[in-house]
C-alpha cells in the first residue's frame, strides 16, 4: 500500500503548483477553478493520509512484497449485503437533495431528511440480524 499512498501524496506536490498557476494565468479572478484544485489537493492528501496510514496498520500485503503468492489472498475479503435496498434509498435522497440546490432549499431538506433516515438505516441494518429489513 505504500506505492498508493506516495502516488496520492505525489498529488499534493503536483497540483498545489499547477493550483497557482491556474489562478495567476487567469489574473485571480476565476475563482471557481482555483478552489476546485485547491480542493483536489486536500483530497490528495486525504487519501493518500489514509493509504500510508493503513500500510503501517496492516503491514505490507502480499501483492506489495517480492515472494508474494497468489493463494496468500484466497479467501473471504469481507461481507458484502448485496440484498440491501439502503444505498438505493441514499442515492435517491442524494438526487432530491441536489435538485433541491437548483429547485429551492425547501426540496433540499427533504431530500437531507431522507438521507439521515438512508444513513441510519445503512448502518443499522445488521443490528436486527439478517434480512431483517
Amino acid at each position: 500500500m505504500k506505492v498508493e499512498s506516495w502516488i496520492f501524496l505525489g498529488g499534493v506536490f503536483f497540483f498545489t503548483p499547477v493550483a497557482i498557476v491556474y489562478g495567476y494565468m487567469t489574473n485571480w479572478s476565476e475563482w471557481v477553478g482555483f478552489l476546485a484544485l485547491l480542493m483536489l489537493v486536500g483530497l490528495s492528501a486525504m487519501v493518500g493520509w489514509y493509504l500510508l496510514f493503513t500500510a503501517k496498520r496492516v503491514g505490507p500485503r502480499p501483492e506489495d512484497r517480492v515472494d508474494g503468492e497468489i493463494h496468500e489472498n484466497a479467501g473471504d475479503i469481507g461481507m458484502f449485503s448485496p440484498w440491501s435496498w439502503w444505498p438505493l434509498v441514499l442515492a435517491g435522497s442524494a438526487a432530491i437533495s441536489f435538485l433541491g440546490i437548483a429547485v429551492g432549499w425547501w426540496v433540499f431538506f427533504i431530500g437531507a431528511g431522507l438521507a439521515v433516515v438512508g444513513l441510519v438505516g445503512w448502518v443499522y441494518e445488521y443490528s436486527r440480524g439478517d434480512h431483517a429489513h
